[in-house]
């Protein structure tokens, strides 16, 4: 964090150039890949969108907000977060429903 090159920036790993501000998603599926061998876990396994299709739905169950999950996945459709996740829309719309005030 201390790296002269990421002073300022608004992202954790910068690019290899200097023109990038930003990893690539080439670079971002090496990392992940490093990062699973060195755990001891087979890299053909798990990737960036698998890792990204587990969390979505575990942070949904968790806190129920559909909403921000949407955010989280970049989608302007709320059917659409709800089809990538593999949820009932109805389901989710039950849930405020269930809560007394």
């Amino acid at each position: 964090m201390e790296d002269p090159l990421m002073v300022g920036s608004e992202y954790l790993w910068p690019g290899r150039f200097h023109e990038r501000l930003h990893t690539s998603t080439r670079q971002n599926a090496r990392i992940v890949r490093d990062w699973v061998t060195f755990i001891g876990l087979e890299a053909s396994v798990f990737g960036t969108h698998s890792m990204r299709r587990t969390k979505v739905p575990q942070m949904n169950k968790k806190t129920g907000n559909l909403r921000a999950v949407q955010l989280l996945l970049g989608y302007t459709k709320m059917d659409s977060t709800v089809r990538y996740i593999g949820v009932e829309l109805e389901d989710e719309l039950a849930i405020p429903e269930a809560i007394e005030i």
